[in-house]
């Protein structure tokens, strides 16, 4: 890479956004003059395209997203979907059933409708969007799973997040993507080959800028192939030892606006 990138790709949670989920005035202003000097910004993220509005109303202007851990790409200028890679339901009920042979007690639910509704298990524990009305529990595993998801959610009570990871990603190696952006014992499961590198390369590759022209930030193991991808990889100071051990560089926490000092270097602004 150069030293100045042609795109900015960075995940939001933990990465750009602080602990309070909040993004400084200083780090919204700074990506909207990296943009309007002519260089493209995308957050690259797990969150479904419904949580990006609380990331937008913060920013000056809305970015285009990869979400869904790379299963979507999002215009956010004309809402709409430019591309969706979902688990097929065949491929839902095959993943269920290896997990509920490794996992007792495993519970679900899925991201549907390119990730604008979730539907959940009567006892899969809800954290977030309990009383959000895109969200709804069914009766059985087979209507859970009978409509292509962006991603399927699974828990399995408390569990180390690396540790459960493990298990998932080899009882469902060969089938499809597992990964982890929490501390909660959440892993995240996306159709064979959908990643994020996956989707940002979709998104890079039609307009023409290499993985090498990248600059990429992220904090969580679901953002490591996004950074092995990237012609270059900065973790945030606050990252997971697997994101640090690929990194290329690694700036100040997110609680510390380490996204912006990193871009404020690069491009001599501040």
């Amino acid at each position: 890479m150069g030293e100045t990138p042609r795109l900015v790709a960075t995940d939001i949670d933990g990465t750009l956004l602080s602990d309070d989920r909040t993004i400084s005035r200083r780090t919204a202003d700074l990506l909207a003059r990296i943009r309007a000097q002519g260089t493209p910004v995308v957050l690259v993220t797990g969150r479904p395209i419904r949580w990006l509005d609380l990331v937008y109303e913060q920013l000056v202007e809305p970015l285009p997203a990869v979400c869904a851990n790379g299963a979507v790409v999002y215009d956010p200028t004309t809402d709409e979907v430019l591309r969706a890679d979902p688990l097929a339901p065949d491929i839902l009920a095959q993943v269920a059933q290896r997990l509920r042979a490794e996992v007792p007690g495993v519970s679900f639910a899925v991201e549907i409708g390119d990730g604008r509704q979730m539907r959940h298990e009567a006892h899969y524990p809800l954290r977030w969007d309990s009383d959000d009305d895109a969200i709804r529990a069914v009766e059985s595993v087979e209507e859970l799973l009978s409509a292509p998801a962006v991603k399927l959610l699974a828990r399995g009570g408390e569990q180390d997040p690396d540790l459960f990871l493990a298990v998932v990603a080899g009882a469902l190696r060969g089938l499809a993507e597992a990964t982890h952006s929490s501390y909660t014992g959440l892993v995240e499961i996306s159709a064979s080959g959908v990643t994020k590198a996956a989707g940002l390369a979709w998104y890079c590759e039609r307009d023409g800028i290499a993985a090498r022209d990248v600059l990429a930030f992220g904090d969580m193991p679901n953002d490591v192939p996004m950074l092995t991808w990237a012609g270059r990889a900065v973790a945030v100071a606050n990252a997971h030892p697997a994101v640090l051990a690929v990194a290329d560089e690694v700036t100040s926490a997110n609680s510390e606006d380490g996204v912006a000092a990193y871009l404020e270097k690069i491009f001599g602004v501040g």
